[in-house]
C-alpha cells in the first residue's frame, strides 16, 4: 500500500482535496492562525531539530570528531528528549486534538487515520531507536546500527510531520482555533 508511511513521498492528492483549505504560504496571514497552530507547528519544529541534532552527533561519533564518552552524554540527553516529547505529542493528538478535528470538520476521518497509521508505524520506529541508542549506551552494539535508524527516522518523521501539518493546519483554519482549544 503506498500509503503507509515508508511508502509515501506525499500526501496522497485525494485526501489534499478532501482537507481542502489554504495553501502554506497562505496560512499566517489566516485570521484563524494563531497561538495553538504557531505552538504546534513550533514543536514540529523542535522534533526535526533534535532529530538533526541527534544525526550530526552521531556521525561527529562516527567520524571521530566526538569523543564515545561526550555522544554518551549527549545520546542520552536529547534521545530522552526526543523520545519523551514525541510520545506524549502524538498522544494529546490522538486522544484530545485529533478527535475534536474530526468532529468539528466532518468528512476528513480518512486523513486522521492515516496520521494515526503513521503514529503507529512511527512509535516501532521510536522503539528501534530506543533500542539502538541503549545498545550502544551499553556497548552491545556499534554506531552503524544508530546511524542508520536515525536517517531512517529523519525520513519517516519529515514526511509525517509534513503530511500532518497539511491536514492539522487547514482543519483547525476552517474550524477556528476557539472550537478545539
Amino acid at each position: 500500500m503506498t500509503d503507509t508511511l515508508d511508502m509515501r513521498t506525499s500526501l496522497p492528492e485525494a485526501l489534499r482535496a478532501l482537507v481542502g483549505g489554504p495553501e502554506r504560504p497562505e496560512w499566517e496571514a489566516h485570521p484563524e492562525f494563531g497561538m495553538l497552530t504557531r505552538f504546534w507547528l513550533d514543536r514540529h519544529r523542535m522534533f526535526r531539530r533534535l532529530l538533526a541534532q541527534l544525526r550530526a552527533e552521531a556521525t561527529a561519533r562516527a567520524d571521530g570528531s566526538l569523543a564515545p564518552e561526550a555522544h554518551d552524554r549527549l545520546l542520552a540527553q536529547r534521545g530522552g528528549l526526543f523520545l519523551n516529547e514525541l510520545h506524549g505529542h502524538h498522544g494529546i493528538e490522538d486522544q484530545v486534538y485529533f478527535p475534536k478535528m474530526v468532529a468539528a470538520a466532518p468528512g476528513v476521518e480518512r486523513a486522521f487515520a492515516l496520521l494515526d497509521a503513521d503514529h503507529h508505524q512511527l512509535h516501532e520506529e521510536l522503539d528501534g531507536f530506543a533500542r539502538d541508542a541503549n545498545g550502544l549506551l551499553q556497548r552491545k552494539a556499534g554506531a552503524a546500527a544508530l546511524e542508520a535508524r536515525l536517517d531512517r527516522m529523519d525520513r519517516f518523521l519529515d514526511r509525517h510531520l509534513t503530511d500532518e501539518e497539511d491536514v492539522v493546519v487547514p482543519v483547525i483554519l476552517k474550524v477556528g482555533e476557539g472550537r478545539l482549544g
